[in-house]
């Protein structure tokens, strides 16, 4: 690293620490011009966020709406002075949602519900579908029972995710949105509904993909709210109780009955895109340093954390490299489309440029808030390098982890073909309070957090874009 580079990054990482209120700062003295330097990485992020939830809004994958953002994208990039801005498109099949009704009708008093169709579901027809509930606490409850439990029924699934700094039990309980769709429609089920992926107790379904396997019909499939899977839940135990007492008189009162009102359309194979920029190195032999983000959301937010502050924070940290002076490696910027419906744009991506050498990937996916772990998956060579990038993000209140890194679905392809991957882990606790829901709007975003972010990302990418061969590939 140049002495400019480092003198600059040094006045980002003072003045950053001062406007945080942070103790640490005094250890860190901000040069002359340091504060010009932090404020203005602060609006890059933060107004790139606040632009594109406000001039685009949400950005579901194929639709009109992305398409618009693609260009809006190009546009901004263009005007921050990055090179080589482009957009690569690709094709892809695309859902959309359309009206989305739910009712418990019986045997108590017929109640409406919050739903919302998970991505790929089947319609039920403008008339809709009822059926009797056969409830599961668990997706691996589902996966156990008999087919005589599941066949004709409307299949619940339930679950018990708690909030957690790392996000940890999304993948496990998330199956039964990922795969329980596909399980139950195995089984003869004709419509499947989940407690919504989420960790709130507000009354709002959690949207999201599902997967059906080749050679399995799709069938209607929604996510209710977490306050309406409690009722649902109450409602089939106590239609349980009475179905146990009555029997023995003789009489078996109606099971617990759901009414689905979904109409999703699959409107066929369209265009959707990556928009991909970058900071020119100054070595063109030395590979290049990637950072991600998705520009696509689902509809019933803006997709403020996910993810256009992915897009504010990385696009942040790259432009700070750009103006400390030119780097050592290239940056290249991805903003990849149509990541929620199935990663198409990260697959794309790999698919024109996985051959290419990549020194090292991140990835910016998980909402706003504070970066607080670092974890590295980086070849013997680059020891030396990872305990450079601890150091320099523990003023910061950045830990280092003791696991590998995965990189992020953007960047998973490249990863997975053995491309040095390093995450910066944010703090997740309220992540999925928001996520995929109509709260993940603009003022659910901490400035100062969001500041953080960008102060960690700019130091961590100034040390790779620097670095030498003899460390990263």
């Amino acid at each position: 690293m140049t002495k400019t580079i480092s003198a600059r990054l040094l006045a980002l990482a003072g003045t950053s620490l001062a406007l945080l209120g942070s103790p640490l700062s005094a250890s860190i003295p901000p040069p002359p011009g340091a504060a010009e330097l932090a404020q203005r990485g602060d609006d890059i992020a933060w107004s790139i966020t606040e632009d594109l939830t406000t001039e685009i809004g949400p950005r579901m994958a194929g639709t009109e709406a992305e398409a618009a953002a693609r260009r809006w994208a190009v546009a901004r990039l263009q005007a921050m002075g990055f090179a080589n801005v482009r957009e690569e498109q690709f094709d892809m099949p695309v859902w959309v949602r359309g009206e989305e009704q739910a009712w418990l009708t019986s045997p108590f008093l017929p109640q409406k519900v919050a739903i919302t169709a998970l991505g790929t579901s089947a319609s039920t027809g403008p008339r809709g579908i009822e059926g009797d509930i056969a409830y599961f606490e668990s997706f691996d409850a589902l996966v156990a029972a008999p087919e005589h439990l599941v066949k004709g029924k409307i299949v619940f699934i339930d679950h018990q995710m708690a909030s957690a700094q790392d996000g940890s039990g999304y993948g496990t309980y998330g199956r039964g949105r990922f795969i329980g769709a596909n399980a139950a429609a195995k089984k003869g089920a004709i419509a499947t509904v989940i407690r919504a992926i989420g960790t709130d107790d507000h009354r709002n379904p959690h949207a999201g993909g599902t997967n059906f396997e080749a050679g399995v019909k799709p069938i209607p499939a929604g996510a209710i709210s977490n306050p309406d899977a409690d009722q649902l839940v109450r409602q089939w135990k106590r239609a349980q109780q009475m179905r146990k007492s009555e029997n023995a008189m003789g009489y078996v009162p109606e099971p617990l009955r759901m009414k689905l009102v979904l109409t999703p359309q699959n409107l066929g194979t369209k265009h959707s895109g990556n928009v991909i920029a970058e900071v020119p190195g100054s070595d063109p032999a030395a590979s290049p340093v990637i950072v991600a983000c998705h520009l696509d959301s689902w509809d019933l937010g803006t997709g403020a954390i996910d993810d256009a502050a992915g897009c504010g924070i990385v696009t942040a940290a790259a432009k700070h490299v750009m103006s400390a002076g030119q780097p050592r490696r290239t940056v290249r910027i991805l903003w990849a489309g149509a990541e929620e419906v199935g990663v198409f744009g990260g697959k794309a991506y790999f698919e024109k440029h996985g051959t290419e050498k990549h020194a090292v990937a991140l990835e910016s996916d998980f909402g706003a808030d504070r970066v607080w772990r670092i974890d590295f998956k980086l070849p013997d060579s680059a020891k030396g390098l990872a305990d450079r990038l601890a150091a320099a993000v523990v003023p910061f209140g950045v830990v280092r982890g003791k696991q590998a890194a995965n990189g992020g679905a953007d960047i998973g392809a490249l990863v997975q073909a053995g491309v040095p991957a390093i995450d910066l882990a944010q703090d997740g606790t309220r992540y999925f309070d928001l996520h995929h829901t109509p709260d993940d709007t603009l003022d659910k975003i901490d400035p100062a957090q969001l500041r953080q972010n960008v102060v960690v990302w700019s130091a961590v990418l100034a040390i790779l874009a620097n670095s030498a061969d003899s460390e990263l590939p």
